[in-house]
């Protein structure tokens, strides 16, 4: 396509009376666009400094200033709001505001669709200091049609190291605003743009003033927390696969033809993976890895078109539908949706690293810079978002409450939490240039007691009732778990609780004591500060490390399909191969691997917290233990329908599982349980032994449903005949017995031979006993005497 000549305002200065400021009036010129970066960045940035180089001084009145027009005379040019932030469709236009206090110079950049692909700006607004600036605050008001139409902007700036800017802007580049909702490039997952690009030109969605979807009445479920059921799930992974028989697999609209799964298997709450608009191909220059789990955000206000069947159709306003879709479906079914979202670090990297938005806007203030400029790496992955920078944690705030209001979405899980509590960068030039410091300057990084972001976000009026759950650690080595700034409203995902649980059922000596605690949601951790069992995310595996059938047949990881030499990846996995290592083992293996998995589970359904389990554990999804699969798009990380069918005994018992946790109401308390309900057990009732060689712990609890419960866990490699609390005018009735085969792991009404199995114990239960295998739990519930 030929490219179109467009014109665009740029401004001379007329003159003005002495001492007071330049008044700029508008002419004509032809502006630049995306295809000039050819040309170099003096030729961009001569276009955005223009007014300066014209202005005129004379002696005369101010020349008012002349009507500005854009888009062929289609749309006139006002001066506009500097709140809110981003683009806001009012009447009779669209209001721009985007904020950058180190730019002097910036341009609004216009883009049809078809000129994004081709790399060419459409229309470019220079934006006058005086008239379209308030604090540092840039923003115009374009009067008119812009609804087909996406958006971008140039900056210019100054290179000042003494005021902490030692980025030195680029012209040449047209970045993303922060603030916009939808984000626009590729369209397809995983297939560059022409040319083989990974990196093409992006520019926000321009929104309608109005609504396009029906939420059909959907309301906030408002469950409490003590009640969920968390699947932490991959958006595409989880329909992505052949078996998977949907239309539009791996999209938003895929998994909604599988949220009746979910409801049967018993999950009330889906945690997203990153569903942020994120770039898969990233690594795509310097390897064929891709970015499949989505840790690398671009824009935290969209979400990733690539997950939608309508890609970046009607400038992602559909990838928009789809997602509130996905969600008013799921809560139709009782599910709520919590996100997991990145707001520790951004896909721009360090200093070397592309410049896609925060960089190109203020580099300075949404980054957490060292006194030379060098990029702080408390995230592991390049750069550090400056979470407690006043402008970064109001960003923050206004996305959180856009999820909430807009998406309908339940709450949030924060990656590398911790970092969200770290000082923020100080830009002091007397301290950062050789002058003593003050005793009581806090250094950047520095772990707060009161961080100022936390503080906003549990005490927001819009984000009260929402779900906030912190991963209270981060790649600098700031471990928070059980002392994460939480104003009683913060739960964690409780790291400890993983390394005791798979310590005690694997049969390591020393953590009867702490397994006991565990199981009654870890007052050691919790109780003190004020919080309750529920402000503890118990997890045995996640999507970061082994799956659980792999915790239970690899000793080691086998990380080097991601092209990392095995470097990559944990290494203190504290997982067992029960006797062999790899899939292909002896059937007594196979068979004590099953009964670990069952084990494990039984732990996440008997303790007091909240259980979250790992998409495909349900059914023993292996990733031939590779323990940090955060770059394939393929089998390895998809949900595997035609397994969970072959594995439909380890899933019957999963989802039994939630569902008996579902119906105790002991299981799932508001405090913590006292001795009035709960009481410990060892082989004999009451006679718990909590020595460092103890590998049994039991406990009976009163329920108001069932009665009285009582469960039991054997990690020794030996069998036990256990002795059972009397209880008078009552009889102890088996429900689960991991240390049986399918189905009579969990015995339910319904099971036709249930009677007679339960008569093959009837000595033992007649004596108050019940025996027990190797590696084994139980479950018993209280029955009155026929």
């Amino acid at each position: 396509m030929a490219e179109v000549p467009c014109l665009c305002v740029s401004f001379v200065v007329p003159a003005r009376r002495p001492g007071t400021a330049p008044r700029l009036r508008g002419v004509a010129r032809p502006c630049p666009n995306a295809t000039t970066a050819g040309r170099g960045v003096a030729a961009v940035r001569a276009a955005l400094v223009a007014a300066a180089a014209t202005a005129v001084e004379e002696e005369d009145e101010p020349a008012p200033v002349e009507e500005r027009y854009a888009l062929g005379g289609a749309c006139r040019v006002l001066a506009g709001m500097p709140a809110p932030l981003g683009a806001t469709a009012l009447a009779g236009g669209v209001n721009f505001a985007v904020y950058s206090g180190a730019a002097t110079a910036a341009a609004l950049c216009l883009f049809t669709p078809d000129d994004l692909k081709a790399n060419s700006v459409t229309e470019e607004v220079l934006l006058d200091p005086l008239i379209n600036r308030t604090g540092d605050v840039w923003h115009v008001f374009v009067e008119g049609e812009l609804h087909d139409m996406l958006y971008g902007y140039r900056f210019d700036g100054t290179f000042a190291p003494f005021c902490g800017q030692h980025f030195e802007f680029d012209a040449s580049n047209v970045v993303v605003d922060p603030y916009a909702k939808a984000v626009i490039s590729r369209g397809e997952y995983g297939v560059p743009a022409p040319g083989g690009d990974c990196w093409p030109q992006m520019a926000g969605m321009i929104p309608l003033p109005y609504s396009t979807f029906d939420w059909q009445g959907d309301l906030p479920l408002r469950y409490p927390q003590e009640d969920l059921v968390i699947y932490e799930m991959h958006l595409r992974g989880f329909t992505k696969h052949d078996s998977s028989n949907v239309q539009h697999p791996g999209t938003f609209i895929g998994a909604v033809s599988k949220l009746d799964y979910l409801k049967e298997l018993g999950v009330n709450c889906v945690e997203l993976m990153p569903c942020h608009e994120f770039n898969e191909l990233e690594y795509s220059t310097s390897s064929s890895k891709v970015n499949f789990w989505g840790y690398s955000t671009i824009n935290f206000f969209s979400p990733m078109t690539r997950y939608t069947s309508g890609g970046i159709k009607n400038c992602g306003r559909d990838a928009i539908n789809e997602f509130k879709t996905f969600v008013r479906e799921a809560h139709k079914r009782g599910i709520e949706v919590i996100l997991d979202v990145v707001f520790n670090h951004t896909a721009e990297g360090n200093e070397n690293g592309p410049i896609l938005s925060f960089r190109g806007i203020d580099n300075s203030t949404y980054y957490m810079l060292a006194p030379k400029g060098e990029f702080y790496n408390y995230s592991g992955c390049g750069n550090t978002f400056n979470c407690n920078h006043p402008v970064v944690r109001e960003f923050i705030v206004d996305c959180l409450r856009y999820w909430v209001t807009e998406m309908h979405v339940d709450g949030f899980r924060f990656d590398l939490a911790s970092i969200m509590t770290r000082g923020s960068s100080l830009w002091d030039p007397v301290n950062v240039y050789g002058a003593p410091i003050e005793d009581d300057m806090i250094t950047t990084g520095t772990p707060l007691v009161t961080p100022p972001l936390i503080d906003m976000i549990s005490n927001d009026p819009i984000l009260g009732g929402v779900k906030l759950i912190a991963e209270a650690w981060d790649a600098g080595g700031l471990y928070q778990v059980g002392q994460f700034p939480h104003w009683n409203v913060w739960s964690e995902w409780n790291g400890k609780y993983r390394d005791i649980m798979r310590q005690f059922i694997k049969g390591t000596d020393g953590f009867s004591g702490g397994f006991a605690e565990c199981l009654c949601g870890s007052p050691h951790l919790y109780q003190a500060g004020g919080r309750k069992p529920w402000h503890s995310i118990n997890f045995v595996c996640a999507h970061d490390g082994f799956t659980l059938a792999d915790l239970v047949t690899y000793n080691s990881k086998y990380n080097l399909s991601n092209g990392e030499n095995n470097k990559d990846g944990e290494n203190h996995n504290l997982s067992w191969n029960c006797g062999e290592e790899g899939e292909f083992a002896r059937l007594s293996v196979k068979t004590l691997r099953k009964r670990q998995m069952r084990n494990f589970f039984v732990c996440l359904m008997v303790s007091q917290g909240v259980p979250m389990f790992y998409m495909g554990d349900e059914y023993g999804h292996t990733k031939s233990g590779n323990n940090n699969t955060y770059c394939h798009d393929n089998y390895v990380n998809y949900f595997r329908w035609d397994k969970k069918e072959q594995s439909s005994d380890l899933h019957r018992f999963c989802r039994l599982m939630t569902k008996f946790r579902k119906e105790c109401e002991s299981l799932g308390l508001e405090d913590f349980p006292t001795a009035e309900r709960l009481q410990w057990h060892g082989h004999q009732p009451g006679k718990p032994n909590w020595s460092e060689t103890s590998r049994f712990v039991a406990f009976s609890m009163k329920d108001e449903t069932k009665g009285e419960i009582y469960v039991a866990f054997n990690t020794s490699h030996l069998p036990a005949v256990i002795e059972l609390p009397e209880r008078i005018g009552h009889r102890w009735e088996p429900v689960v017995d991991t240390g049986k085969p399918a189905p009579y792991d969990f015995l339910t009404d319904d099971l036709p031979d249930r009677a007679s199995t339960v008569y093959q114990f009837s000595h033992f239960l007649n004596s108050n006993l019940y025996p027990m295998l190797s590696y084994s739990s139980v479950i018993l519930v209280s029955c009155p005497d026929a």
